[in-house]
Protein backbone atom coordinates (compact mmCIF):
# COMPACT_ATOMS: atom_id res chain seq x y z
CA UNK A 1 0.00 0.00 0.00
CA UNK A 2 1.25 3.43 -1.06
CA UNK A 3 2.11 5.83 1.88
CA UNK A 4 0.31 8.88 2.22
CA UNK A 5 1.79 12.59 1.37
CA UNK A 6 0.82 15.79 1.74
CA UNK A 7 2.71 19.18 1.00
CA UNK A 8 3.03 19.62 4.29
CA UNK A 9 3.50 17.33 7.66
CA UNK A 10 2.85 20.11 10.80
CA UNK A 11 3.16 18.28 13.71
CA UNK A 12 1.70 19.87 17.21
CA UNK A 13 -1.44 21.08 16.98
CA UNK A 14 -1.18 23.66 19.69
CA UNK A 15 -0.81 27.97 19.39
CA UNK A 16 1.83 27.74 16.64
CA UNK A 17 0.61 24.69 14.79
CA UNK A 18 -2.81 25.78 14.08
CA UNK A 19 -1.77 29.28 12.89
CA UNK A 20 0.54 27.45 10.13
CA UNK A 21 -1.90 25.12 9.47
CA UNK A 22 -4.66 27.23 8.76
CA UNK A 23 -2.37 29.59 6.65
CA UNK A 24 -0.79 26.61 4.30
CA UNK A 25 -4.68 25.18 3.79
CA UNK A 26 -6.03 28.90 3.10
CA UNK A 27 -2.81 28.74 0.42
CA UNK A 28 -3.96 25.81 -0.96
CA UNK A 29 -1.54 23.40 0.16
CA UNK A 30 -2.47 19.62 1.69
CA UNK A 31 -1.92 19.82 4.81
CA UNK A 32 -1.60 16.61 7.99
CA UNK A 33 -1.93 18.17 11.30
CA UNK A 34 -0.63 15.70 13.82
CA UNK A 35 -1.98 16.46 17.60
CA UNK A 36 -0.72 14.16 20.45
CA UNK A 37 -4.30 15.37 22.65
CA UNK A 38 -7.78 14.88 22.18
CA UNK A 39 -10.02 17.56 20.44
CA UNK A 40 -11.07 20.53 22.34
CA UNK A 41 -14.52 19.70 22.56
CA UNK A 42 -14.89 20.68 25.97
CA UNK A 43 -17.18 23.22 27.64
CA UNK A 44 -13.97 23.69 30.41
CA UNK A 45 -11.98 24.99 27.37
CA UNK A 46 -14.58 27.24 26.13
CA UNK A 47 -15.40 28.67 29.48
CA UNK A 48 -12.28 31.49 29.96
CA UNK A 49 -12.70 31.01 33.94
CA UNK A 50 -12.51 27.20 34.24
CA UNK A 51 -9.14 26.42 32.77
CA UNK A 52 -8.04 25.70 35.77
CA UNK A 53 -10.33 22.69 35.31
CA UNK A 54 -8.59 21.09 32.38
CA UNK A 55 -5.15 21.51 33.89
CA UNK A 56 -3.71 17.87 35.32
CA UNK A 57 -6.16 16.27 32.66
CA UNK A 58 -5.43 14.44 29.21
CA UNK A 59 -5.67 17.75 27.65
CA UNK A 60 -2.02 18.65 29.49
CA UNK A 61 1.80 17.48 29.38
CA UNK A 62 2.90 17.84 33.15
CA UNK A 63 6.56 17.55 32.68
CA UNK A 64 8.77 17.22 35.68
CA UNK A 65 12.12 18.66 36.02
CA UNK A 66 14.86 16.95 37.80
CA UNK A 67 15.60 18.20 41.26
CA UNK A 68 16.32 22.05 41.48
CA UNK A 69 18.87 22.31 43.40
CA UNK A 70 18.49 26.13 43.92
CA UNK A 71 14.84 25.68 44.44
CA UNK A 72 15.19 24.10 47.80
CA UNK A 73 15.54 20.75 45.96
CA UNK A 74 12.38 20.51 44.74
CA UNK A 75 10.88 18.50 41.18
CA UNK A 76 8.96 21.54 39.70
CA UNK A 77 6.02 20.86 37.40
CA UNK A 78 5.36 22.78 33.88
CA UNK A 79 1.64 21.87 32.41
CA UNK A 80 1.88 22.37 28.65
CA UNK A 81 -1.16 22.15 26.37
CA UNK A 82 -2.07 18.48 25.25
CA UNK A 83 -5.28 19.70 22.65
CA UNK A 84 -6.36 21.20 19.90
CA UNK A 85 -5.69 24.72 20.41
CA UNK A 86 -2.35 23.82 22.78
CA UNK A 87 -0.97 26.08 25.46
CA UNK A 88 -4.41 28.80 23.71
CA UNK A 89 -6.65 25.80 25.06
CA UNK A 90 -5.85 25.85 28.90
CA UNK A 91 -3.81 29.38 29.42
CA UNK A 92 -4.99 32.41 31.02
CA UNK A 93 -5.27 34.15 27.68
CA UNK A 94 -3.78 36.95 28.94
CA UNK A 95 -2.33 39.01 25.57
CA UNK A 96 0.87 40.38 25.83
CA UNK A 97 3.46 41.06 23.42
CA UNK A 98 6.51 42.21 24.79
CA UNK A 99 8.40 45.18 24.26
CA UNK A 100 9.98 46.49 21.28
CA UNK A 101 13.33 46.63 22.52
CA UNK A 102 13.30 42.93 23.30
CA UNK A 103 12.99 42.44 19.34
CA UNK A 104 15.40 44.81 18.65
CA UNK A 105 17.49 42.42 20.66
CA UNK A 106 16.56 39.45 19.01
CA UNK A 107 17.59 41.02 15.70
CA UNK A 108 21.37 41.93 17.67
CA UNK A 109 21.62 38.34 18.45
CA UNK A 110 21.88 37.63 14.72
CA UNK A 111 18.06 36.73 13.92
CA UNK A 112 18.00 39.19 11.01
CA UNK A 113 14.44 39.98 9.66
CA UNK A 114 12.85 40.22 13.47
CA UNK A 115 13.01 43.73 15.03
CA UNK A 116 10.41 45.49 16.26
CA UNK A 117 9.48 46.83 12.40
CA UNK A 118 9.39 43.39 11.49
CA UNK A 119 7.11 42.04 13.35
CA UNK A 120 4.81 44.98 14.46
CA UNK A 121 2.64 44.35 11.41
CA UNK A 122 2.58 40.92 11.96
CA UNK A 123 1.06 41.06 15.57
CA UNK A 124 -1.80 43.90 13.91
CA UNK A 125 -2.10 41.33 11.26
CA UNK A 126 -3.28 38.51 13.26
CA UNK A 127 -4.97 41.17 15.69
CA UNK A 128 -8.54 41.79 16.02
CA UNK A 129 -8.87 44.36 18.98
CA UNK A 130 -12.08 44.80 20.49
CA UNK A 131 -11.26 48.49 21.63
CA UNK A 132 -7.69 49.59 20.45
CA UNK A 133 -6.54 49.96 16.69
CA UNK A 134 -3.93 52.13 14.86
CA UNK A 135 -0.94 52.69 15.33
CA UNK A 136 -0.03 49.51 17.56
CA UNK A 137 -2.85 46.92 17.07
CA UNK A 138 -4.97 45.57 14.11
CA UNK A 139 -8.95 45.06 14.02
CA UNK A 140 -9.21 42.59 11.12
CA UNK A 141 -7.37 40.00 12.16
CA UNK A 142 -8.76 35.78 13.33
CA UNK A 143 -7.22 36.70 16.83
CA UNK A 144 -9.81 38.23 19.28
CA UNK A 145 -8.55 40.63 21.90
CA UNK A 146 -10.49 42.14 23.99
CA UNK A 147 -11.24 43.48 27.20
CA UNK A 148 -12.92 40.82 29.71
CA UNK A 149 -16.54 40.81 30.58
CA UNK A 150 -16.25 40.42 34.45
CA UNK A 151 -14.02 41.92 37.08
CA UNK A 152 -13.53 40.67 40.69
CA UNK A 153 -13.86 43.44 43.89
CA UNK A 154 -10.73 42.14 44.38
CA UNK A 155 -8.92 42.74 40.96
CA UNK A 156 -10.10 46.29 41.19
CA UNK A 157 -8.53 46.71 44.65
CA UNK A 158 -5.54 45.37 43.16
CA UNK A 159 -5.40 47.83 40.70
CA UNK A 160 -6.13 51.24 43.08
CA UNK A 161 -3.95 49.98 45.78
CA UNK A 162 -1.06 49.43 42.84
CA UNK A 163 -1.97 53.41 42.45
CA UNK A 164 -1.84 53.82 45.81
CA UNK A 165 1.76 52.90 46.35
CA UNK A 166 2.63 54.99 43.35
CA UNK A 167 2.55 53.02 40.33
CA UNK A 168 1.11 54.50 36.92
CA UNK A 169 -2.28 52.75 35.56
CA UNK A 170 -2.11 51.47 31.76
CA UNK A 171 -4.98 50.77 29.62
CA UNK A 172 -2.19 48.86 27.05
CA UNK A 173 0.05 47.06 28.30
CA UNK A 174 1.16 46.11 24.28
CA UNK A 175 1.20 50.24 23.58
CA UNK A 176 4.00 52.73 23.97
CA UNK A 177 4.98 51.75 27.29
CA UNK A 178 4.57 48.65 28.84
CA UNK A 179 5.15 50.04 32.47
CA UNK A 180 2.22 50.42 34.84
CA UNK A 181 -0.72 48.22 36.23
CA UNK A 182 -4.41 47.99 35.33
CA UNK A 183 -6.50 44.96 33.45
CA UNK A 184 -4.93 42.30 30.99
CA UNK A 185 -6.53 42.51 27.67
CA UNK A 186 -7.14 38.80 26.63
CA UNK A 187 -7.65 35.99 23.68
CA UNK A 188 -11.43 35.77 24.13
CA UNK A 189 -14.45 37.01 22.14
CA UNK A 190 -18.05 37.96 23.15
CA UNK A 191 -17.22 36.00 26.77
CA UNK A 192 -15.74 32.67 24.76
CA UNK A 193 -11.89 31.72 24.98
CA UNK A 194 -10.74 32.74 21.58
CA UNK A 195 -7.83 29.64 21.02
CA UNK A 196 -6.00 29.05 17.66
CA UNK A 197 -8.08 25.92 17.81
CA UNK A 198 -11.33 28.71 17.27
CA UNK A 199 -9.35 31.38 15.84
CA UNK A 200 -7.54 29.71 13.20
CA UNK A 201 -8.06 26.15 12.46
CA UNK A 202 -11.83 26.00 12.95
CA UNK A 203 -11.98 28.08 9.29
CA UNK A 204 -10.86 25.41 7.59
CA UNK A 205 -11.18 22.10 9.48
CA UNK A 206 -14.06 21.14 6.96
CA UNK A 207 -11.36 21.84 3.62
CA UNK A 208 -10.40 19.05 1.94
CA UNK A 209 -6.49 19.73 1.62
CA UNK A 210 -6.86 19.14 5.40
CA UNK A 211 -6.53 16.07 7.52
CA UNK A 212 -6.06 16.43 11.69
CA UNK A 213 -5.16 13.22 13.43
CA UNK A 214 -5.62 13.71 17.20
CA UNK A 215 -4.19 11.39 19.60
CA UNK A 216 -1.18 10.95 17.31
CA UNK A 217 1.96 10.40 19.16
CA UNK A 218 4.62 11.50 17.09
CA UNK A 219 8.03 8.75 17.31
CA UNK A 220 10.78 10.53 15.07
CA UNK A 221 11.00 12.65 11.63
CA UNK A 222 12.05 10.48 8.80
CA UNK A 223 15.30 11.72 6.99
CA UNK A 224 16.80 10.87 4.08
CA UNK A 225 20.05 12.33 2.15
CA UNK A 226 19.90 14.92 4.89
CA UNK A 227 16.76 16.30 4.88
CA UNK A 228 12.86 15.43 6.56
CA UNK A 229 10.85 12.89 3.95
CA UNK A 230 7.86 12.91 6.67
CA UNK A 231 7.20 12.20 10.23
CA UNK A 232 6.23 8.33 11.70
CA UNK A 233 3.94 8.63 14.43
CA UNK A 234 1.70 5.95 16.65
CA UNK A 235 -2.25 6.30 17.58
CA UNK A 236 -2.81 4.11 20.97
CA UNK A 237 -1.63 0.88 20.41
CA UNK A 238 -2.36 1.16 16.66
CA UNK A 239 0.94 -0.01 14.68
CA UNK A 240 3.36 2.80 13.58
CA UNK A 241 2.19 4.99 10.73
CA UNK A 242 4.38 6.85 8.07
CA UNK A 243 3.88 10.06 6.06
CA UNK A 244 5.34 12.02 3.72
CA UNK A 245 5.77 15.65 3.18
CA UNK A 246 6.35 16.60 -0.53
CA UNK A 247 7.66 19.87 0.64
CA UNK A 248 8.42 20.32 4.06
CA UNK A 249 7.91 19.04 8.01
CA UNK A 250 7.12 21.95 10.73
CA UNK A 251 7.48 21.00 14.32
CA UNK A 252 5.17 22.56 16.04
CA UNK A 253 5.13 20.86 19.20
CA UNK A 254 6.52 23.39 21.91
CA UNK A 255 9.76 23.58 23.67
CA UNK A 256 10.20 20.73 25.69
CA UNK A 257 8.78 18.40 23.21
CA UNK A 258 10.16 19.79 19.81
CA UNK A 259 14.22 19.39 20.81
CA UNK A 260 13.06 15.97 22.12
CA UNK A 261 11.95 14.85 18.70
CA UNK A 262 15.25 16.58 16.78
CA UNK A 263 17.15 14.18 18.86
CA UNK A 264 14.41 11.35 18.43
CA UNK A 265 15.23 11.74 14.65
CA UNK A 266 19.17 12.19 14.74
CA UNK A 267 19.33 16.17 15.12
CA UNK A 268 21.16 17.33 18.12
CA UNK A 269 24.26 16.79 20.55
CA UNK A 270 26.17 14.42 18.64
CA UNK A 271 28.52 11.88 21.25
CA UNK A 272 25.13 12.09 23.41
CA UNK A 273 22.80 10.92 20.58
CA UNK A 274 25.08 8.29 19.50
CA UNK A 275 25.71 7.29 23.16
CA UNK A 276 21.83 6.29 22.91
CA UNK A 277 22.42 4.08 19.96
CA UNK A 278 20.46 7.30 17.24
CA UNK A 279 22.18 7.65 13.98
CA UNK A 280 23.47 10.89 13.81
CA UNK A 281 21.95 13.00 11.17
CA UNK A 282 23.47 16.23 12.26
CA UNK A 283 25.39 17.43 15.11
CA UNK A 284 23.62 20.40 16.39
CA UNK A 285 24.94 21.04 19.97
CA UNK A 286 22.52 23.91 20.69
CA UNK A 287 19.27 21.23 20.51
CA UNK A 288 17.75 21.87 23.98
CA UNK A 289 19.93 24.24 25.32
CA UNK A 290 19.45 27.81 26.18
CA UNK A 291 15.94 26.56 28.02
CA UNK A 292 14.54 29.89 29.51
CA UNK A 293 10.93 30.40 31.49
CA UNK A 294 9.53 32.96 34.12
CA UNK A 295 9.04 31.95 37.62
CA UNK A 296 6.67 33.70 39.93
CA UNK A 297 5.91 33.74 43.56
CA UNK A 298 2.98 33.99 45.63
CA UNK A 299 2.15 36.73 48.33
CA UNK A 300 -1.04 35.97 49.45
CA UNK A 301 -3.66 37.96 52.07
CA UNK A 302 -6.54 36.53 53.97
CA UNK A 303 -9.95 38.43 52.99
CA UNK A 304 -12.11 39.64 55.72
CA UNK A 305 -15.15 38.63 54.09
CA UNK A 306 -16.07 35.39 52.14
CA UNK A 307 -15.75 37.64 48.42
CA UNK A 308 -12.75 35.23 46.76
CA UNK A 309 -13.48 32.30 43.94
CA UNK A 310 -13.27 30.45 46.70
CA UNK A 311 -16.54 27.89 46.49
CA UNK A 312 -18.31 29.52 43.05
CA UNK A 313 -17.44 26.22 41.47
CA UNK A 314 -19.75 23.94 43.54
CA UNK A 315 -23.50 23.88 44.69
CA UNK A 316 -25.98 26.47 43.44
CA UNK A 317 -23.70 29.26 42.95
CA UNK A 318 -22.01 26.83 40.60
CA UNK A 319 -25.46 26.47 38.82
CA UNK A 320 -26.02 29.88 38.22
CA UNK A 321 -22.88 31.01 36.75
CA UNK A 322 -22.80 28.67 34.58
CA UNK A 323 -26.65 29.37 33.13
CA UNK A 324 -25.91 33.30 32.92
CA UNK A 325 -22.62 32.20 31.24
CA UNK A 326 -24.60 29.91 28.63
CA UNK A 327 -27.16 31.95 28.17
CA UNK A 328 -25.35 35.46 27.68
CA UNK A 329 -21.89 34.47 27.65
CA UNK A 330 -21.48 37.20 30.79
CA UNK A 331 -20.39 36.84 34.77
CA UNK A 332 -18.36 35.14 36.77
CA UNK A 333 -17.31 32.50 34.14
CA UNK A 334 -16.57 34.95 31.51
CA UNK A 335 -13.24 36.07 33.19
CA UNK A 336 -9.98 34.85 32.75
CA UNK A 337 -9.47 34.80 36.60
CA UNK A 338 -5.92 36.70 35.88
CA UNK A 339 -7.72 39.48 35.09
CA UNK A 340 -5.47 41.98 36.43
CA UNK A 341 -1.69 42.74 37.03
CA UNK A 342 1.28 44.85 35.76
CA UNK A 343 4.62 45.52 34.70
CA UNK A 344 7.39 47.39 36.93
CA UNK A 345 10.70 48.06 37.03
CA UNK A 346 12.35 47.45 40.46
CA UNK A 347 16.11 47.60 39.32
CA UNK A 348 15.60 51.48 37.94
CA UNK A 349 16.82 50.20 34.29
CA UNK A 350 14.01 51.83 32.39
CA UNK A 351 12.23 49.02 31.65
CA UNK A 352 9.99 46.43 33.40
CA UNK A 353 12.13 43.60 34.99
CA UNK A 354 8.85 42.00 37.28
CA UNK A 355 5.31 41.12 36.04
CA UNK A 356 2.19 40.45 38.37
CA UNK A 357 -0.49 37.89 38.23
CA UNK A 358 -3.00 38.56 40.44
CA UNK A 359 -5.75 36.24 40.97
CA UNK A 360 -8.70 36.66 43.37
CA UNK A 361 -8.79 33.87 45.72
CA UNK A 362 -5.73 31.83 47.16
CA UNK A 363 -3.91 29.38 44.73
CA UNK A 364 -1.19 26.34 45.10
CA UNK A 365 0.70 24.61 42.30
CA UNK A 366 0.34 21.38 40.83
CA UNK A 367 0.90 19.14 43.66
CA UNK A 368 1.06 22.05 46.10
CA UNK A 369 -2.31 23.21 47.91
CA UNK A 370 -3.41 27.07 48.65
CA UNK A 371 -3.98 28.30 52.10
CA UNK A 372 -7.47 27.56 53.47
CA UNK A 373 -9.91 29.94 53.50
CA UNK A 374 -10.56 32.90 50.91
CA UNK A 375 -8.33 35.32 49.77
CA UNK A 376 -5.89 37.27 47.00
CA UNK A 377 -2.96 36.56 45.47
CA UNK A 378 -0.30 38.26 44.18
CA UNK A 379 2.22 36.61 42.01
CA UNK A 380 5.55 39.17 41.17
CA UNK A 381 7.51 37.30 38.13
CA UNK A 382 10.97 38.17 36.91
CA UNK A 383 10.73 38.75 33.37
CA UNK A 384 14.51 38.13 32.30
CA UNK A 385 15.77 35.19 33.70
CA UNK A 386 19.39 34.65 33.78
CA UNK A 387 19.54 31.12 35.01
CA UNK A 388 19.76 28.44 31.72
CA UNK A 389 18.09 24.87 31.79
CA UNK A 390 18.23 21.93 29.26
CA UNK A 391 16.48 19.73 27.33
CA UNK A 392 18.00 15.90 27.13
CA UNK A 393 16.89 12.62 26.28
CA UNK A 394 16.73 9.85 28.67
CA UNK A 395 16.64 7.16 25.75
CA UNK A 396 16.06 6.52 22.52
CA UNK A 397 12.20 5.31 23.49
CA UNK A 398 10.06 7.78 22.24
CA UNK A 399 7.97 6.78 25.43
CA UNK A 400 10.67 7.60 27.96
CA UNK A 401 10.12 11.26 29.37
CA UNK A 402 12.92 13.78 29.10
CA UNK A 403 15.54 14.57 31.26
CA UNK A 404 14.33 18.18 31.83
CA UNK A 405 16.60 20.52 33.99
CA UNK A 406 14.88 23.98 34.48
CA UNK A 407 18.37 25.53 35.82
CA UNK A 408 15.61 27.35 37.97
CA UNK A 409 17.22 29.89 40.34
CA UNK A 410 20.36 28.76 39.44
CA UNK A 411 21.66 32.70 39.14
CA UNK A 412 21.22 34.98 42.16
CA UNK A 413 20.03 38.08 40.07
CA UNK A 414 16.67 35.57 39.32
CA UNK A 415 16.23 35.29 43.25
CA UNK A 416 17.22 39.24 43.80
CA UNK A 417 14.89 40.08 41.00
CA UNK A 418 11.42 37.87 42.91
CA UNK A 419 12.76 39.27 46.37
CA UNK A 420 12.14 42.78 45.51
CA UNK A 421 8.67 41.94 43.50
CA UNK A 422 7.36 40.19 46.77
CA UNK A 423 8.72 43.71 49.01
CA UNK A 424 6.60 45.71 46.14
CA UNK A 425 3.57 42.99 46.54
CA UNK A 426 3.65 43.40 50.29
CA UNK A 427 3.46 47.22 49.81
CA UNK A 428 0.73 46.94 47.46
CA UNK A 429 -1.23 44.52 49.75
CA UNK A 430 -0.93 46.66 52.96
CA UNK A 431 -1.88 49.81 50.51
CA UNK A 432 -5.54 50.94 51.59
CA UNK A 433 -7.94 50.29 48.93
CA UNK A 434 -6.83 46.34 49.86
CA UNK A 435 -6.44 46.85 53.11
CA UNK A 436 -10.10 47.44 53.32
CA UNK A 437 -10.95 44.03 52.11
CA UNK A 438 -7.76 42.42 53.71
CA UNK A 439 -7.36 41.43 57.03
CA UNK A 440 -3.82 40.11 56.92
CA UNK A 441 -0.97 38.79 54.92
CA UNK A 442 -0.74 34.98 55.14
CA UNK A 443 2.54 34.73 53.60
CA UNK A 444 5.92 35.04 53.41
CA UNK A 445 5.01 36.86 56.63
CA UNK A 446 2.40 38.35 58.96
CA UNK A 447 4.66 41.34 60.51
CA UNK A 448 5.14 44.17 58.25
CA UNK A 449 8.80 43.98 58.43
CA UNK A 450 10.18 40.34 57.79
CA UNK A 451 13.89 39.90 57.12
CA UNK A 452 15.69 39.70 53.31
CA UNK A 453 16.75 36.02 54.61
CA UNK A 454 13.11 34.85 55.61
CA UNK A 455 12.11 36.32 51.87
CA UNK A 456 14.47 34.11 49.99
CA UNK A 457 13.85 31.39 52.07
CA UNK A 458 10.17 32.07 50.60
CA UNK A 459 11.33 32.50 47.15
CA UNK A 460 13.01 29.51 46.97
CA UNK A 461 10.68 27.24 48.29
CA UNK A 462 7.54 28.59 46.55
CA UNK A 463 9.05 29.79 42.94
CA UNK A 464 6.62 28.28 40.17
CA UNK A 465 6.74 28.45 36.76
CA UNK A 466 4.28 30.54 34.82
CA UNK A 467 3.96 28.05 31.90
CA UNK A 468 6.31 29.63 29.58
CA UNK A 469 9.05 27.20 28.28
CA UNK A 470 11.21 28.45 25.56
CA UNK A 471 14.57 28.91 23.81
CA UNK A 472 15.51 25.52 23.24
CA UNK A 473 15.74 25.40 19.41
CA UNK A 474 16.74 29.06 19.44
CA UNK A 475 17.37 30.89 15.54
CA UNK A 476 20.48 33.12 15.20
CA UNK A 477 23.34 32.85 12.86
CA UNK A 478 25.88 32.12 14.93
CA UNK A 479 27.59 28.52 14.78
CA UNK A 480 25.75 27.19 18.02
CA UNK A 481 22.08 28.10 16.93
CA UNK A 482 19.45 25.21 15.94
CA UNK A 483 17.42 27.64 13.39
CA UNK A 484 18.20 30.09 10.79
CA UNK A 485 16.64 33.27 10.59
CA UNK A 486 13.91 31.53 8.44
CA UNK A 487 13.54 29.10 10.58
CA UNK A 488 14.90 26.13 9.14
CA UNK A 489 16.98 23.68 11.09
CA UNK A 490 21.06 24.87 10.04
CA UNK A 491 22.31 21.61 7.81
CA UNK A 492 18.72 19.91 7.25
CA UNK A 493 16.68 20.44 4.27
CA UNK A 494 12.87 20.86 4.26
CA UNK A 495 12.82 20.81 8.24
CA UNK A 496 11.68 23.61 10.36
CA UNK A 497 10.39 24.71 13.97
CA UNK A 498 7.71 26.87 14.84
CA UNK A 499 7.54 27.25 18.30
CA UNK A 500 8.57 29.55 21.60
CA UNK A 501 11.45 27.01 21.52
CA UNK A 502 12.94 29.19 18.42
CA UNK A 503 13.13 32.72 20.57
CA UNK A 504 16.66 33.33 21.24
CA UNK A 505 15.95 35.33 24.56
CA UNK A 506 12.11 35.35 26.09
CA UNK A 507 10.36 38.60 25.76
CA UNK A 508 8.72 40.26 28.76
CA UNK A 509 5.25 39.04 29.20
CA UNK A 510 3.19 35.84 28.51
CA UNK A 511 4.78 34.26 25.41
CA UNK A 512 1.41 33.11 24.08
CA UNK A 513 1.18 36.00 21.35
CA UNK A 514 4.50 35.91 20.41
CA UNK A 515 4.27 32.04 19.42
CA UNK A 516 1.02 33.21 17.48
CA UNK A 517 3.47 35.71 15.51
CA UNK A 518 6.25 33.31 15.44
CA UNK A 519 3.68 30.55 13.67
CA UNK A 520 2.83 33.92 10.95
CA UNK A 521 6.05 34.76 9.95
CA UNK A 522 7.14 30.78 9.76
CA UNK A 523 3.59 30.54 7.37
CA UNK A 524 5.24 33.54 5.48
CA UNK A 525 8.53 31.78 4.65
CA UNK A 526 6.90 28.66 3.73
CA UNK A 527 4.59 30.36 0.89
CA UNK A 528 7.47 32.60 -0.08
CA UNK A 529 9.65 29.43 -0.85
CA UNK A 530 6.70 27.21 -2.32
CA UNK A 531 5.61 30.05 -5.00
Amino acid sequence: MAELSYDYVVVGGGSAGCVVTQRLVQAGHSVLLLEAGPKDDTLYVRMPATFVRVIGTERTWLYETEPQAAAAGRRMTVPQGRTLGGGSSVNAMVYIRGTARDYDEWAAQGCTGWGWSDVLPVFKRAERNQRLSEPLHGVDGPLAVSDTRYRHPLSLAFVRAAQEVGLPYNHDFNGAEQRGVGFYQTTTRDGERGSTAAAYLAQVLGNASLQVVTGAQVQRVLMQGGEATGVAYRVGDAAETTVLARREVILAAGALASPKLLMLSGIGPGAALQAHGIALVRDLPGVGENYQDHLEVPVYGRAREPISLLGQDRGLQALAHGAQWLAFRTGLLSSNVVECGGFVDTDGSGRADVQFHVLPTLVGDVGRDPPAGHGLTINPCFLQPRSRGSVRLRSADPAAPIVFDGGYLREQADVDTLLRGVQLARRILRAPSLRALLSEEIAPGRDEHVPDSALEAHVRAFAKTVYHPSCTCRMGTDDAAVLDPQLRVRGVGRLRVCDASVMPTIPRGNTNAPTIMIAERCADFLLADAR
